[in-house]
């Protein structure tokens, strides 16, 4: 299947890698000639047989409105976007109804996976009309991990990157649980090793996961965080994520807590935002600070 796939970076360079390995063919562009396939959007269009279907994986807002923007005026009716950046889900139906009005389907990927994406697959969340999703399932398929897990229809336009937006949400409070208990642990005197109690959760305990393999990883490599400054960002997803429970009066005091502890990191060398930064550089590849000390 030919695929158009917008932005190379982190993990839209490694897509394309993995449905290559998977048998597509796929045409990148990105605005970094080094990364790039073809010299513009339009020639990248040209490249691709109808009905064409073009990925985006580009920074949320403005980037995506301009490539949108972009692509409405050199697709053709029958043709689909697909935006797998973390847009939020009301630019979704923004989207579809101005690609719609030219007669191009719209579909929304949540897709999360980070650096690991390109061994172990993608997990991707889905929204959009049937017929747009089900054109595209060899896409998927070669995207997402191998089994039978880790690929939903979601439901319509909106809901991939709503279902991935709580999923960050949730993934907000789960690092905070980690970052706190790591600081206590790391506060007594009585245990003497926090690294290796860490290490000892890994098997056969109820709070084991990926997110706990990827501290223990963190640990082994800057045993106390003593090279990391305590400070972390927000990607937008836990704010939207907050705002949504807000609109639908859905309690969330673990994922909003946990945002606020970010903004707390921004006043302070947080000890429990070391933990964060290192786990958001080991699943994401995201930038941290170095230590000031």
């Amino acid at each position: 299947m030919q695929l158009g796939l917008i932005g190379l970076g982190k993990m839209g360079g490694n897509m394309r890698e993995r449905l290559r390995r998977a048998g597509h063919t796929v045409i990148g562009y990105d605005r970094n000639p080094e990364l790039s396939d073809v010299a513009s959007l339009a020639e990248l269009v040209d490249k691709l047989e109808g009905p064409r279907h073009v990925w985006v994986m580009v920074p949320a807002g403005a980037a995506t409105q301009s490539v949108v923007d972009e692509l409405k005026e050199l697709l053709s009716p029958g043709d689909t976007v697909i935006d797998g950046g973390n847009s939020r889900w009301t630019d979704d139906e923004k989207h579809a109804v101005e690609l719609g009005l030219k007669g191009i389907g719209f579909v929304d990927a949540g897709v999360s996976g980070g650096v690991w994406g390109l061994e172990n697959g993608y997990a991707l969340m889905v929204g959009g009309d049937k017929e747009h999703v089900d054109r595209l399932r060899p896409i998927f398929d070669a995207l997402k991990p191998e089994g039978p897990y880790g690929y939903v229809h979601a439901g319509k336009v909106g809901a991939g990157h709503f279902a991935k937006m709580v999923h960050n949400g949730i993934e907000y409070a789960m690092m905070q649980a980690y970052a706190e208990g790591w600081e206590l642990l790391e506060k007594v005197d009585s245990v003497t090793d926090v690294r290796e109690v860490f290490r000892s959760w890994q098997e056969g305990t109820v709070i084991r996961s990926w997110l706990l393999d990827l501290a223990v990883n963190a640990l082994d490599e800057d045993e106390h965080l003593d090279k990391l400054r305590g400070y972390a960002e927000d990607s937008g997803e836990g704010r939207w994520t907050v705002e949504a429970a807000i609109d639908n009066a859905v309690p969330l005091p673990a994922i909003t807590a946990s945002l606020f502890a970010r903004f707390a990191s921004r006043q302070e060398d947080s000890p429990q935002m070391k933990m964060i930064a290192a786990l958001r550089n080991q699943f994401g590849g995201h930038a941290v600070e170095a230590s000031k000390k």
